[in-house]
């Protein structure tokens, strides 16, 4: 495949190659050589003004790719296959589809001044997919979709890659035990304030496992194995790993042998990554300190990476995490609501807005946690199954990558999670059992 364009820049570089790695076998070639373009014999896009010829695929460019800066943008949308589309064009598409594609996973609105939650983070109702209505569509696929459709019309014979659908299982481990292995401080500091809350439930279940009788209930980790391994899957686990608690860093101390051995364990069963506490946002000394702790721990280089609270602001984190070597980075998702904050449900290269530049740093965006459809969207299990599965659907029925996030304090036997442990079983043993892939 053949593009045409009077100029090249680096956000034209980068959405091409990202929709070339999505569609083609092959890389996409770009010129700015006319009559080298219309010479070509093969399937060929004119990203230009006006168009040559019959032979070609024209798209008319709307002007975002060869602009520099972040400013704001006219965007109206309008229905295009019972979907959204925006900024319409004249050519052989109705959109331009290129510069639609990297407003999105650009993330290009997170760049403009706009209101932040209570943790200062992005709201998720500042989006255009929010207030568009598709923050629950992985959009980008579904463009693509359409337009291999499109392209396979005018050029029957061109070669697509075939994608097979991809589930990945991740956990944050924010906690690891919920009275064990602590210290007398923290376990009878917690017996008190149960005490006092009246929380008898948690009470009773404190007193049995404090006393042996009971496990503790946040520890479900050989239960999780036996599922990976019923599942054939081989899930990432994500540690938080604090050496000082906060108010937002409540995780088991580094201290303890349990977590070690832990950790430990899991590194060498399955991939893991750093949690970056709330405490290292701040602080890349700290978050430096943490990644070194648990590659020592681990005994393996660590290179992926997922925010604690979702809590990043661009560009600014993710340069502090190519900084100290991280490679891939699951955080590109709202820790508010359910769905997919950059629309699109595949990985793919961070684009450094404020720098032009294109990024080795990868993102792997994922639409479920367990958390938001808990603690956020108020969801008994039953609705969260329900969203659950609407996401997965969608996501498989465009052959892309779908990733979720659970957590083993929601999965294990607290009695405030009833119900929990049970709906990721269902989805493990009826669903990702049928589609297992080891990413």
């Amino acid at each position: 495949m053949l593009l045409y364009s009077t100029s090249i820049s680096n956000r034209l570089r980068y959405v091409i190659s990202f929709v070339g790695k999505e569609l083609f076998p092959e890389p996409i070639e770009i010129t700015t050589d006319a009559v080298q373009f219309q010479a070509y014999d093969g399937a060929k896009i004119n990203y230009s003004e006006d168009p040559f010829s019959e032979a070609e695929f024209h798209i008319q460019p709307q002007g975002l790719l060869f602009e520099t800066g972040v400013k704001p943008q006219q965007i109206e949308c309008f229905e295009l296959n019972f979907h959204k589309a925006f900024f319409p064009c004249k050519g052989d598409h109705p959109f331009d589809l290129f510069s639609a594609i990297f407003y999105l996973i650009s993330r290009y609105e997170e760049y403009l001044p706009h209101e932040k939650d209570q943790y200062g983070r992005y709201a998720h109702y500042q989006s255009l997919a929010y207030k568009e209505g598709f923050l629950q569509q992985p959009l980008v696929n579904i463009w693509l979709t359409d337009f291999k459709k499109t392209l396979e019309r005018k050029f029957p014979g061109l070669l697509f890659k075939h994608h097979t659908f991809q589930c990945l299982i991740t956990y944050d481990i924010d906690i690891a035990y919920a009275y064990t292995k602590k210290s007398p401080l923290l376990k009878w500091g917690g017996y008190i304030k149960d005490l006092l809350k009246g929380n008898w439930a948690e009470l009773e279940q404190r007193t049995q496992v404090l006393a042996g009788k009971e496990k503790d209930p946040y520890d479900c980790f050989e239960w999780l194995d036996a599922l990976h391994l019923y599942c054939r899957i081989k899930p990432h686990y994500f540690f938080l790993v604090a050496s000082k608690r906060g108010e937002y860093d409540k995780n088991t101390p580094t201290s303890n042998k349990a977590l070690q051995e832990l950790i430990g364990y899991a590194s060498q069963q399955y991939k893991i990554g750093i949690h970056p506490s709330w405490q290292s946002g701040d602080d890349t000394t700290l978050l430096k300190e943490e990644r070194d702790w648990l590659e020592v721990v681990a005994d393996k280089e660590i290179t992926h990476s997922r925010q604690h609270y979702i809590r990043f602001e661009l560009p600014t984190t993710f340069r502090t995490l190519e900084e100290i070597g991280i490679e891939k980075e699951f955080s590109m998702g709202y820790g508010t609501i359910n769905g997919f904050r950059a629309s699109v449900a595949s990985s793919y290269q961070w684009y450094d807005l404020e720098q032009e530049r294109i990024s080795d740093l990868m993102l792997y965006p994922y639409c479920f946690m367990d958390a938001n459809a808990f603690y956020e969207q108020r969801y008994q299990p039953q609705q969260a199954y329900a969203e659950l599965m609407q996401l997965y659907q969608q996501v498989k029925r465009h052959s892309g990558l779908f990733i979720s996030i659970w957590h083993n304090h929601m999965l294990g036997s607290h009695p405030m999670f009833k119900g929990w442990a049970e709906m990721f079983e269902l989805f493990m043993r009826e669903t990702v059992y049928w589609d297992a892939y080891n990413y």
